[in-house]
């Protein structure tokens, strides 16, 4: 087991890369449902405003 984490000696660059990897995809699915509803709040608000 150790020596499949230390990866022959290139354990800091393969973990980074996994690590930033993860990250980056983690981003590209929260991001767009984060901004769908904010986008949903806004014309909620305005379809409000024009109501009134």
């Amino acid at each position: 087991m150790t020596e499949f984490l230390h990866m022959g000696g290139y354990a800091a660059y393969i973990w980074s890369a996994y690590g930033i990897t993860a990250l980056v995809l983690t981003l590209s699915l929260v991001l767009p449902i984060i901004e769908n509803k904010n986008t949903r709040k806004r014309i909620e608000q305005m379809l409000e405003q024009e109501q009134d």
